[in-house]
């Protein structure tokens, strides 16, 4: 990358990304650490330090043990990683629904010690005086409707929602009290085609979509799903575009079986010795 195209990099903002509706498809990939941002920034135009971390990083079988804490470092390592993505950090389960000022204190730190740009909160109508209290206090915020991983246990596991007209007209409706209420976009996740497409149509700021619709106004993934490197689960709405963990099993065998060999490390690999010509 040339010197001037160094200079010229500017990190992407809300408003950036709000003006996409409608326009170029917005790419969204989540990042958890520096040295994947670095890779994704110059394709991406959002990374979403997503609280999936917790099953991908650390195991867990779901999200509802990620910490604040865990989110602050991971985000701060995402910007240390990345000059052009907008970083937009979930707000993890129990951060933000007891009250808006404790979300605003929980938002509000999280922006100041990581220096993302945006949160990304859960939620439907009933988070809709929480957007709008974040919002007026100068913290963007990206909506979350449908499947949404935190209320896990009230939507009996990780079903696609929107399936009949009840659940259908409820997440239309969601969406667009969040989007009335500030939020400069919304992602739409795990709901039938139609509804997805109904959402798109109904609110001004884009969505964007996780097993959702290619009518969406972007499109969203976990970054180990795409490259094959989480294994555990793979959902239907995931496109695998590498086997990346096939290839990592591949060459931990080889080295191993070099280490046992006494095949590594040779002279070339040591210092004060010359490797043989």
């Amino acid at each position: 990358m040339s010197a001037t195209k160094k200079q010229s990099i500017r990190r992407l903002t809300a408003p950036d990304i709000a003006a996409r509706k409608g326009q170029t498809p917005i790419v969204s990939l989540t990042a958890y650490t520096a040295p994947m941002a670095k890779i994704l920034d110059e394709h991406v135009d959002v990374l979403l330090v997503g609280d999936s971390l917790g099953m991908v990083i650390y195991g867990m079988d779901n999200t509802l043990a990620v910490t604040l804490e865990m989110m602050i470092h991971h985000a701060a390592a995402v910007m240390r990683g990345s000059k052009h993505a907008m970083v937009v950090v979930d707000m993890p389960f129990g951060t933000y629904e007891e009250s808006k000022e404790a979300a605003f204190r929980n938002a509000a730190r999280l922006m100041a010690e990581s220096g993302c740009a945006a949160v990304k909160i859960e939620g439907g109508r009933e988070m809709a005086e929480t957007v709008a209290f974040l919002v007026e206090r100068g913290i963007p915020v990206m909506g979350h409707v449908g499947l949404m991983p935190q209320q896990v246990q009230n939507m009996g596991g990780f079903k696609a929602q929107g399936r009949n007209d009840e659940q259908a007209l409820a997440i239309i409706e969601d969406a667009k009290t969040i989007a009335d209420a500030g939020a400069f976009s919304v992602v739409v996740e795990g709901v039938m085609e139609q509804v997805a497409r109904a959402v798109t149509e109904a609110i001004s700021v884009p969505t964007i979509g996780i097993g959702a619709s290619p009518a969406c106004d972007g499109q969203v993934l976990v970054t180990d799903d795409v490259l094959g490197l989480y294994s555990e689960f793979t959902p239907k709405f995931v496109k695998r575009y590498a086997e990346l963990g096939e290839a990592v099993d591949q060459a931990v065998e080889q080295y191993a079986a070099d280490v046992k060999a006494r095949q590594f490390p040779g002279a070339e690999h040591c210092f004060g010795l010359k490797a043989a010509e």
